[in-house]
Formats: C-alpha cells, structure tokens, sequence
C-alpha cells in the first residue's frame, strides 16, 4: 500500500482544499492529513474559524482522507513520514522547495494551487 500525508489547517474548507486532497490521494492508496492544532495555530499567529475538533470531523468526512493526525509542531515531520511508513509528502506549490529535507525519506511532490481560491481570500472577501 502507498501512503500519502499533507499538511494544513484546512478551514473554511473549499473547493481548493477538495481539489489538493484528490489530487494526493490520487498519488497513493492512503492519505493522511495532518491537521494544524489550535495550539500550534497560535504559535504560526493563525486564528481558525473552526476548532481543530470540528475540521477533524470535516476531513473524515470527505471521501478522499483515510486518516487525521494531529500537527503539533514544525518539526514533527520526519518522524510522521517514518513513524506511518509514508511514501509520498504533499503540498501545495506555494512550498516549493521548503520541504525538500523529506526527500532522504520520502518522495515529496509539491502541487498547484487551485486559481482565484483560498481561505485567506474567503476571509478578505468577507470582511468587504
């Protein structure tokens, strides 16, 4: 079986976040989404709209996550991709490149965003 894990905070969910999640299933058997907890979004400075409960509940609902962990820290990665014998690391391409150190580990595939969509946008367009 082929694992692949991603990482985000995933509020206010979208079709870009839909789009992301197909596209790295599509890459493996298995995706695991490693979800930003409250705690670790007040270290980034990041407020989510939905509590880390609530989006957890999100992302098992949709039919591409096979499984949610919890992201604590910057510095866990390794050990999730050792830990949960991953195969393949995704992100979106406004990362390119910040993840490369994965690649003694696993393969690490950096995909395009979905155009003219994003939570900040959602947010922005909002508070017009």
């Amino acid at each position: 079986m082929k694992k692949v894990i991603t990482y985000g905070t995933y509020d206010l969910l979208h079709v870009g976040h839909i789009n992301l999640l197909r596209r790295a299933r599509e890459l493996g058997d298995y995706l695991i989404v490693v979800l930003s907890t409250d705690e670790f979004n007040a270290i980034k400075n990041k407020v989510a709209y939905h509590s880390y409960e609530d989006r957890k509940i999100i992302l098992e609902a949709i039919k591409y996550v096979d499984e949610v962990l919890p992201e604590y820290t910057w510095e866990q990665k390794i050990d999730d991709v050792v830990d949960n014998d991953v195969d393949v690391f995704v992100m979106g391409n406004d990362w390119e490149g910040k993840f490369d150190f994965l690649k003694d580990y696993c393969e690490v595939v950096y995909l395009t965003r979905t155009e003219g969509i994003s939570t900040t946008k959602i947010k922005d367009d909002l508070h017009k």
